[in-house]
This record gives structure tokens, sequence and C-alpha cells, in this order.
């Protein structure tokens, strides 16, 4: 492979390798992922009118359908981050992958309220492996593209909801919401499909001590992106440290690539626990930077989540306090149009992701966003026409999808690889507490006649989000991924 004095990292083999053919195939894999979650979140707002008018169910009992959801990938987010991290990326996404497959597709033959929940949590249990793939896919991509590779894979989240609209659009008033639920539960097959070709990351291997293993795996980035490796042997952060520090003999032991005793080197915690994990999110070097990330999650989903509910609610005209008819049919209140309209938004949001994030930064741009957000739904206290709410949503749409995508490259930055997807899991379940809580919020308050309390929450939760942003310790644009805790010190310190 090289000179036996040299050495190399996954950073510097990504690096020499570039982004190509390899890199393409992952991201459309995970891409798939990324669809399938953004168009099982976005039918919530089609299915929940949809039940409601069909079973004369209660408004809380439609608002407890997406909450069920949020509850199953509370659980979800935080027991597939440990399990990736224990067991390997690619289980972790295996078994999300079935379990959201299987439920969602059962979800459209449940008979009766309580099954609907029942099926509906386990789907969100099965979609709470999302930042399983991201992280999975982050750990391929060489530094200096990271930030904008990130925003082209979550334009697959855009994609996902646009064609999760389109497809209610057509779907919704001819066959019902049962061949919704159906329909939109297929892209997690195709994960299954192609589930033997994918790869393990090799920055996990490398950290468990299987060198062999990420050395083949990055052979075949070499050979489907034409490149050739660095000279050397391949190590990890960790064991460059035990070089530098004047351990030589101990590092050099652990650097031949051709031995692969499955054993991770020392100072390297592996198969961590679930209170071991948690402890080490809270430890000095993350406390403050995981205790932020969580006040973020949970303000961007719970933003998030409520505008998507927020663009039907306020323009279906749904609320008791404005006069409608209500018809036993399948849910003709639902304006199509403007859920089609509004989210289209998140084009614009992308572009303004990708033009930001390796420009301006991770924290700028999400500080910025909230508070633009905070501006545009300002005038929504008030009843607003049709035109000028889908507008002002349009708005708030773009700036919180900036947010969200951006805080989705930023999160698994922060976090060294032994703990990169239980800590990003760990944000995602406290993410998902907001989204609980927002249908409360949106369908709640809005069909009480409590709109101007309805937007104030959501305006005091974004400006609180954006406060959050500007303490976050790290600025991590252009910065190499760590491997283990004590390599934290280089990136704190900048």
């Amino acid at each position: 492979m090289g000179d036996e004095g040299l050495c190399y990292t996954v950073d510097d083999a990504l690096l020499a390798l570039g982004f190509g053919n390899f890199q393409i195939l992952v991201l459309a894999y995970a891409g798939i992922g990324w669809v399938s979650e953004a168009m099982e979140m976005m039918l919530l707002s089609f299915v929940g009118p949809a039940v409601q008018s069909a079973w004369n169910l209660s408004p809380h009992q439609e608002s407890f359908i997406t909450s069920a959801v949020f509850a199953g990938m509370l659980i979800g987010a935080y027991s597939w981050g440990i399990v990736s991290d224990k067991h390997g990326r690619r289980k972790g996404f295996l078994i999300t992958a079935t379990v959201t497959a299987a439920a969602g597709f059962l979800s459209a033959f449940a008979p009766n309220y309580l099954l609907l929940i029942s099926l509906r949590c386990l789907v969100g249990i099965g979609l709470g492996g999302g930042p399983v793939l991201s992280s999975w896919f982050l750990e391929f991509v060489p530094a200096p593209n990271r930030g904008t590779w990130m925003v082209v894979f979550s334009a697959f989240w855009t994609l996902g909801t646009i064609f999760e609209a389109s497809l209610a659009w057509i779907v919704m008033p001819k066959l019902g919401w049962r061949w919704l639920l159906a329909l939109s539960s297929l892209p997690s097959s195709f994960l299954l499909l192609f589930y033997k070709v994918t790869p393990e990351s090799p920055r996990y291997l490398c950290l468990k001590g299987r060198t062999t293993d990420a050395v083949n795996v990055l052979e075949k980035i070499a050979r489907l992106n034409g490149r050739e490796l660095p000279s050397g042997i391949l190590v990890s952060d960790n064991q460059i440290e035990l070089y530098d520090t004047g351990n030589p003999s101990e590092g050099t032991n652990l650097l031949s690539a051709g031995k692969n005793d499955g054993e991770p080197p020392e100072g390297v915690v592996s198969n961590l626990g679930g209170v071991s994990s948690i402890l080490m999110l809270l430890s000095a070097k993350l406390a403050r930077s995981t205790l932020l990330l969580w006040a973020v999650f949970f303000g961007n989903a719970f933003s998030y989540y409520g505008l998507v509910l927020l663009t039907s609610e306020l323009n279906s005209g749904r609320s008791k306090c404005v006069p409608h008819n209500l018809d036993g049919g399948k849910s003709p209140d639902v304006s199509y149009k403007d859920v089609f309209i509004a989210s289209f938004a998140e084009l614009p949001g992308l572009l303004l992701s990708a033009a930001a994030v390796d420009k301006l930064g991770r924290k700028l741009s999400m500080s910025t966003m909230f508070f633009l957000c905070c501006i545009f739904l300002l005038p929504l206290m008030f009843h607003q026409p049709e035109g000028l709410t889908t507008s002002l949503l349009f708005g708030a749409r773009i700036c919180i999808t900036v947010t969200f995508t951006v805080v989705y490259i930023y999160a698994p930055e922060i976090y060294p690889t032994s703990v990169r997807t239980t800590g990003v899991g760990m944000a995602s379940s406290v993410g998902r507490i907001g989204g609980m809580i927002c249908p409360l919020v949106a369908v709640g308050l809005v069909h009480g006649c409590h709109q101007v309390l309805a937007v104030l929450l959501f305006e005091i939760v974004a400006l609180l989000s954006g406060v959050c942003v500007m303490f976050f310790p790290v600025e991590t644009m252009g910065q190499d991924l760590r491997d283990s805790l004590s390599s934290l010190n280089n990136i704190n310190s900048t």
C-alpha cells in the first residue's frame, strides 16, 4: 500500500478520492430514504382531516394521529442512533426501512381508529431512523464539499414533500386516504431492494478497529471514482493522537492495514450502551453543544411541522371561527393547491441553504433565517386574505427550510464518530417532542378561535431557537469530522 512510515486518515482518503460516482450512488440510496420520510410526514396534513370526516373524530382525536407518529419517532430516533453506533450504519437503516414499509402499508387497511393510531406510531418508530441515513451519507463526503452536498441531500426531502402534495392532489379526491397511505409507503421498500449492495461507513469501520474492511470500502470508492488512495496505512484520529503524544510504539502497532482483529483502538469507547452514550453527549466537551442543539431541534420541528399543518388549517376554512360547509365526502375542505404551492417554498429554501452554508457558515445561516421566519409569521396573528396568507406561509416556509437543512448538516459535524448517530438521534428525538406538541397548537388552537395565540407561540419558539443558535460554541464550516471525543479539542479551539 505504500511506505511503512506513511499513514493517512479517512478524511485524507476521501479528500484524495473526491466526490464521484461512488458518492452519487450513496446519495441516491440515502435520498430515497429521505424522500420516504418526507412523504410519510407530509401526508399527515391530508390524512388527518380525511379520517376526521370519515370517522366523525373530534379535533383532539385528529391531532393525535399526527402526535402518535411523532411519539414513535421520539422512540425510534433515540433507539436507532444507539443501534447504528454500536452495530453499524447498515444494520440501523435496514431495520428502520423494514418497520416503516410494513407498518405504512398495513395502516392503509386499518379498520378502526385505535389500530390506525398503533400502526402510525410504528411508522414513526421506523421514521426515527432518518438521522442514521444522513450520518451515513455524511461520512462518505470530503470535508470541503460537505455543506454543499448535504444541501443536495436535503433536496430529496423537498422532492418528497412536493411529490406527496402532488400525489394527494391526484389521489385524495378520487380514491381517498387509504390509497394515499398505501402508495406513500412504497419508497421505503426500495431501500430493502438495494440493501445488499450498500457499503458500511469506512469511518465507522476504522473506529471499530476493522481497518481491512475500511480499506476495502475505500478501494471500492477509488475504483468507481477513478482515483488512487494516498500512500501509506489507514489510521483513525485517535491512533494519530497516540503517535503524536509520544507513544509511537503503541500507535504503530495499530497501523497495519493487513491486521483486522475487530477490536477498536485504545482510547475509543466502543459498544456504548444507551446510558453511556447519553453521559458522553452531556460530558464537559459536548454538554453545551448538546443542550443547545436539543433546543434548536425542538424549535425547528415545532416550527416546520406547524407551518405544514397551518397551511391546510388557515386556508381550509375549517376553523369554527369562519363560516364553512362541512361535507361528508373525502375531505373536500383541504386546499390541495395551497399546500402544493407552499411545498414549493422549499426549493428556494434549498438554494438559499446552498448559497449560505459554506459562505456565511452554519450558525449565521440558521440564526438569520429563524429571525426572518418571525417577521413572516407576524401578520398571521390576525385573519388575512387567502392569497396573502399563502404568501406569508410561503416566505416562512423558505426560512424554516433553510434552518431545517442547515441544522441537519451541523448536528453530525459537532459529534465524533463514536457517538455521531446517537447524538443526532437524541437531538432528533427532542425535535419529535416539538412535532408531537405542534398539532395540538396548529389544529386545536385554530379550531378553538385562538389564531393569535397559536401564531404568537410559533413566533416565540422561532425567536428563542435563533437566540440558541447564536450561543453554539463551534462553527464547523470547513472542519474535518472527528472520530473520538479527545479529538474534539482541536475543533473546539478554533
